[in-house]
């Protein structure tokens, strides 16, 4: 059985549960917390990740695989959550490099500083900034999806399974999706996909 070293809190972790959800593989959890530093000990990062971050999955045989869209790409292949064009996959992974590179960093930051950490932590000041950015990549997103029910060609993919995780979540940032419909109507359509988890198990 696979081991997913996870946290609830985590998008990046949640983007794994609930692929491995619909794909109907089974997995067991451990649970790290987010500031404890649990995933800094020398055995985590001796045996699990040098890099100190979750999600890592840990295959049978005892390999590790971190970085969530990199575990994405490996679960999807050979599914109908990767495409067989090669058009398609390509874009599937620029909408995966884009959820990393300008959307996670903004999207996700402002959940973390409104929900993890204390109402008088500095990093308040950063929201303004994060605010922008975050809704400068989802109005990339409605642009896309107001003319399509999902990123890449007609089928839900992992590029959508990427972006939802913290996009469904964003008015935990105090980002305001009622501007986006399209985003709306999207998120609707992934929820209602078989084997379908929330992100939170009290949801």
């Amino acid at each position: 059985m696979y081991t997913l070293h996870d946290n609830t809190e985590s998008g990046n972790a949640y983007k794994v549960r609930l692929l491995l959800s619909q794909l109907g593989l089974p997995y067991r959890t451990i649970q790290y917390g987010v500031t404890d530093g649990s995933t800094r000990t020398p055995e985590f990062l001796a045996n699990i990740n040098p890099n100190g971050r979750i999600p890592v999955v840990e295959f049978p045989d005892g390999r590790c695989l971190a970085e969530s869209n990199a575990i994405l790409y490996y679960f999807a292949q050979d599914t109908d959550f990767f495409p067989s064009d090669r058009w398609e996959q390509a874009e599937v992974m620029r909408w995966m490099f884009f959820e990393q590179y300008s959307h996670e960093p903004f999207v996700a930051v402002a959940k973390f500083i409104l929900t993890m950490l204390p109402a008088d932590s500095p990093r308040r000041a950063e929201i303004p900034t994060l605010h922008e950015k975050g809704y400068a990549a989802l109005k990339i997103m409605e642009d896309r999806l107001r003319d399509h029910d999902f990123l890449v060609g007609d089928s839900y993919s992992i590029a959508d399974i990427a972006l939802f995780a913290y996009t469904h979540v964003a008015e935990m940032g105090a980002f305001d999706l009622s501007r986006y419909p399209a985003i709306r109507a999207w998120i609707g359509r992934i929820k209602g996909t078989p084997g379908y988890i929330p992100m939170y198990p009290e949801d």
